[in-house]
Protein backbone atom coordinates (compact mmCIF):
# COMPACT_ATOMS: atom_id res chain seq x y z
CA UNK A 1 0.00 0.00 0.00
CA UNK A 2 1.34 3.41 -1.00
CA UNK A 3 0.79 6.21 1.49
CA UNK A 4 0.50 9.64 -0.06
CA UNK A 5 1.41 12.80 1.77
CA UNK A 6 -1.63 14.95 2.56
CA UNK A 7 -1.35 18.10 0.37
CA UNK A 8 -3.19 20.10 3.05
CA UNK A 9 -0.91 19.11 5.93
CA UNK A 10 1.51 22.02 5.55
CA UNK A 11 1.40 24.62 8.36
CA UNK A 12 2.59 27.08 5.70
CA UNK A 13 -0.90 26.95 4.16
CA UNK A 14 -2.48 28.26 7.35
CA UNK A 15 0.05 31.11 7.55
CA UNK A 16 -0.47 32.15 3.93
CA UNK A 17 -4.27 31.95 4.05
CA UNK A 18 -4.27 33.95 7.30
CA UNK A 19 -1.93 36.55 5.74
CA UNK A 20 -4.31 36.97 2.79
CA UNK A 21 -7.35 37.28 5.06
CA UNK A 22 -5.54 39.73 7.37
CA UNK A 23 -4.63 41.90 4.38
CA UNK A 24 -8.30 42.02 3.43
CA UNK A 25 -10.03 42.50 6.81
CA UNK A 26 -7.25 43.29 9.27
CA UNK A 27 -5.36 41.04 11.62
CA UNK A 28 -6.77 39.68 14.85
CA UNK A 29 -9.71 37.58 15.97
CA UNK A 30 -11.86 38.31 12.91
CA UNK A 31 -9.08 37.18 10.57
CA UNK A 32 -8.58 34.07 12.69
CA UNK A 33 -12.31 33.28 12.52
CA UNK A 34 -12.43 33.72 8.74
CA UNK A 35 -9.28 31.61 8.32
CA UNK A 36 -10.87 28.88 10.44
CA UNK A 37 -14.00 29.05 8.29
CA UNK A 38 -11.84 28.62 5.17
CA UNK A 39 -10.29 25.42 6.51
CA UNK A 40 -13.66 24.16 7.73
CA UNK A 41 -15.08 24.58 4.22
CA UNK A 42 -11.99 22.98 2.72
CA UNK A 43 -12.37 19.92 4.94
CA UNK A 44 -16.10 19.68 4.25
CA UNK A 45 -15.66 19.93 0.48
CA UNK A 46 -12.28 18.22 0.22
CA UNK A 47 -13.56 15.71 -2.32
CA UNK A 48 -14.03 18.60 -4.78
CA UNK A 49 -10.33 19.50 -4.76
CA UNK A 50 -8.77 18.74 -8.15
CA UNK A 51 -4.96 18.99 -8.18
CA UNK A 52 -5.01 19.44 -11.97
CA UNK A 53 -6.72 22.83 -11.49
CA UNK A 54 -4.17 24.26 -9.06
CA UNK A 55 -2.21 23.79 -5.88
CA UNK A 56 -3.88 23.39 -2.49
CA UNK A 57 -2.97 27.03 -1.72
CA UNK A 58 -4.75 28.28 -4.85
CA UNK A 59 -7.84 26.26 -3.95
CA UNK A 60 -7.80 27.51 -0.35
CA UNK A 61 -7.44 31.12 -1.47
CA UNK A 62 -10.42 30.77 -3.77
CA UNK A 63 -12.38 29.65 -0.71
CA UNK A 64 -10.85 32.49 1.32
CA UNK A 65 -12.02 35.08 -1.22
CA UNK A 66 -15.60 33.89 -0.75
CA UNK A 67 -15.18 33.76 3.04
CA UNK A 68 -13.92 37.36 3.11
CA UNK A 69 -16.89 38.44 0.99
CA UNK A 70 -19.23 36.58 3.36
CA UNK A 71 -17.66 38.29 6.36
CA UNK A 72 -19.52 41.50 5.42
CA UNK A 73 -17.39 43.84 7.47
CA UNK A 74 -15.60 46.93 6.18
CA UNK A 75 -11.96 46.48 5.43
CA UNK A 76 -9.73 47.82 8.17
CA UNK A 77 -7.44 50.62 7.18
CA UNK A 78 -4.49 48.80 8.68
CA UNK A 79 -2.29 46.20 7.09
CA UNK A 80 -1.64 42.90 8.78
CA UNK A 81 1.02 42.97 11.44
CA UNK A 82 1.81 39.33 10.65
CA UNK A 83 5.54 38.68 10.20
CA UNK A 84 6.52 42.31 10.73
CA UNK A 85 10.11 42.88 11.80
CA UNK A 86 10.79 44.66 15.07
CA UNK A 87 10.95 48.41 14.75
CA UNK A 88 14.48 49.33 13.75
CA UNK A 89 14.21 53.04 14.30
CA UNK A 90 11.67 55.56 15.42
CA UNK A 91 8.55 53.67 16.53
CA UNK A 92 6.32 56.72 16.01
CA UNK A 93 7.59 57.19 12.45
CA UNK A 94 7.12 53.48 11.70
CA UNK A 95 3.57 53.64 13.05
CA UNK A 96 2.70 56.68 10.96
CA UNK A 97 4.19 55.03 7.87
CA UNK A 98 2.23 51.80 8.47
CA UNK A 99 -1.02 53.71 9.00
CA UNK A 100 -0.40 55.84 5.91
CA UNK A 101 0.20 52.81 3.70
CA UNK A 102 -2.75 50.97 5.27
CA UNK A 103 -5.05 53.91 4.61
CA UNK A 104 -3.85 54.12 1.00
CA UNK A 105 -4.51 50.40 0.48
CA UNK A 106 -7.97 50.78 2.02
CA UNK A 107 -8.78 53.54 -0.51
CA UNK A 108 -8.09 51.21 -3.44
CA UNK A 109 -10.94 49.45 -5.19
CA UNK A 110 -11.95 46.05 -3.82
CA UNK A 111 -10.35 44.33 -6.84
CA UNK A 112 -7.05 46.18 -6.33
CA UNK A 113 -7.05 45.35 -2.60
CA UNK A 114 -7.74 41.72 -3.45
CA UNK A 115 -4.85 41.59 -5.94
CA UNK A 116 -2.45 43.20 -3.48
CA UNK A 117 -3.60 40.87 -0.69
CA UNK A 118 -3.06 37.80 -2.86
CA UNK A 119 0.34 38.99 -4.09
CA UNK A 120 1.81 40.41 -0.90
CA UNK A 121 -0.34 38.88 1.84
CA UNK A 122 -0.56 35.31 0.57
CA UNK A 123 2.66 35.64 -1.48
CA UNK A 124 1.09 34.18 -4.62
CA UNK A 125 2.74 34.46 -8.00
CA UNK A 126 0.88 36.10 -10.88
CA UNK A 127 0.24 32.64 -12.32
CA UNK A 128 -1.32 31.44 -9.06
CA UNK A 129 -3.47 34.57 -8.81
CA UNK A 130 -4.60 33.99 -12.38
CA UNK A 131 -5.66 30.47 -11.44
CA UNK A 132 -7.65 31.76 -8.44
CA UNK A 133 -9.36 34.44 -10.52
CA UNK A 134 -9.81 32.34 -13.65
CA UNK A 135 -8.03 34.84 -15.91
CA UNK A 136 -4.78 34.91 -17.90
CA UNK A 137 -1.47 35.52 -16.13
CA UNK A 138 -0.78 38.58 -18.27
CA UNK A 139 -4.09 40.12 -17.21
CA UNK A 140 -3.10 39.68 -13.56
CA UNK A 141 0.35 41.19 -14.15
CA UNK A 142 -1.16 44.25 -15.85
CA UNK A 143 -3.88 44.67 -13.21
CA UNK A 144 -1.37 44.32 -10.37
CA UNK A 145 1.00 46.80 -12.03
CA UNK A 146 -1.84 49.31 -12.35
CA UNK A 147 -3.01 48.73 -8.77
CA UNK A 148 0.50 49.37 -7.48
CA UNK A 149 0.70 52.49 -9.64
CA UNK A 150 -2.52 53.79 -8.09
CA UNK A 151 -1.16 52.99 -4.62
CA UNK A 152 2.12 54.81 -5.36
CA UNK A 153 0.22 57.82 -6.69
CA UNK A 154 -1.96 57.93 -3.56
CA UNK A 155 1.13 57.69 -1.36
CA UNK A 156 2.78 60.56 -3.26
CA UNK A 157 -0.25 62.67 -2.37
CA UNK A 158 0.03 61.58 1.27
CA UNK A 159 3.79 62.13 1.45
CA UNK A 160 3.52 65.48 3.24
CA UNK A 161 6.22 64.73 5.79
CA UNK A 162 5.50 61.04 6.43
CA UNK A 163 8.07 59.63 4.03
CA UNK A 164 5.83 56.63 3.47
CA UNK A 165 6.57 56.43 -0.23
CA UNK A 166 10.34 56.24 0.21
CA UNK A 167 10.43 53.73 3.01
CA UNK A 168 7.86 51.20 1.79
CA UNK A 169 8.76 48.70 -0.89
CA UNK A 170 5.82 48.25 -3.23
Amino acid sequence: MILRRDPFASPELVRRVYAYVAYRIGSGPDAEDVTSAVFERAIRFRARYDPRRGTPLVWLLAIARRAVADHRRPVYSQLSEQNEPAASGDVAEDSVRRLTVGAAVARLSPRDRDLIAMRYGADLSAREIATVLGVKTNAVEVALHRALGRLREDLRGEEGGTGALHSVRI
